[in-house]
């Protein structure tokens, strides 16, 4: 059992958040676009450490983070394990206090739950989210991980995205029938993060998608990609509808963050997030 100790440690730097699919307060960085919430999933700049990633969130001016585990936990690939056993409670308390310092809200945090998790690895992913004052995952998981994270998700009050790749396999989320077997039979907190990009390279309609499922999506994954597997390039050059995703965010009002995620082959990483960023300002104008 969890003692009161490491309780307090955890809880005591979780700001409250609104429920799912409420409004919330924008942050000091304000990155609302004609009502819509544009940000960036942290993976964005994995060129770099934590500090210089919100650096460069506040140079670019988003104020939305969904924080890529690479920027919190070990290097090392084996020490990655014994860090989720037993997270560095302190450490997570500055991580939070940095976004509060910059003005950027950590919306979600990206935890992969696979099947090979312990049920200590799977409970101790939404304490740190709580820590970091969210109350939002997003996973790219194994569809059946999903009935193990759902009892933890309810504990704690945290939504949990399971977030798409294009790759149609096994076990793994790619189609929209992948995102429905995982949700079946479990509670609220079992939800989509939706990557339009790879949606699109796994030839499936975004736009369709998110008309008939934004009550269930915790954030949105903004990349542009061919269909029939295509290549990440450059906004606007490929088939993903992120026009059309982001005017109907901004029609229908969703309080959902389109975060950018940078994958495509450029140059300075801040000069391209930056260049997504104006492209999607555009397409809202």
């Amino acid at each position: 059992m969890q003692s009161r100790r490491d309780l307090l440690r955890y809880t005591a730097v979780a700001a409250p958040f609104l429920n799912f699919g409420r409004a919330i307060a924008a942050p000091s960085v304000n990155s609302i676009v004609h009502g819509v919430m544009l940000g960036a999933q942290s993976y964005s700049f994995r060129d770099r450490s934590f500090d210089a990633m919100l650096q460069a969130m506040t140079q670019i001016g988003l104020g939305y983070c969904e924080l890529f585990s690479g920027h919190i936990e070990p290097k090392d690939n084996k020490d990655k394990e014994a860090w989720r056993k037993s997270p560095p409670w302190e450490e997570l308390a500055k991580f939070r206090r940095k976004f509060d310092e910059a003005g950027v809200k950590c919306y979600a945090v990206n935890i992969s739950f696979r099947d090979s998790w312990s049920d200590l690895e799977i409970e101790n992913g939404m304490k740190i989210a709580r820590a970091l004052g969210t109350d939002k995952i997003t996973a790219s998981s194994n569809v059946s991980t999903a009935a193990r994270i759902d009892p933890f998700a309810k504990k704690h009050k945290v939504y949990v995205g399971m977030h798409n790749h294009s790759n149609i396999r096994a076990n793994e989320f790619a189609t929209p029938e992948n995102f429905e077997e995982a949700m079946k039979g479990k509670s609220k907190y079992i939800a989509v993060n939706l990557d339009i990009g790879h949606f699109t390279a796994a030839n499936f309609d975004p736009v369709d998608y998110l008309t008939k499922n934004h009550k269930r999506i915790v954030t949105l994954h903004l990349k542009d990609r061919g269909r029939n597997q295509g290549a990440n390039v450059e906004f606007g050059k490929g088939d993903t509808k992120i026009k059309d995703v982001l005017q109907l965010m901004k029609a229908k009002k969703y309080k959902i963050p389109a975060n950018i995620e940078y994958e495509y082959r450029g140059a300075d990483t801040v000069a391209e997030v930056k260049k997504c960023f104006e492209y999607c300002k555009s397409v809202l104008a």
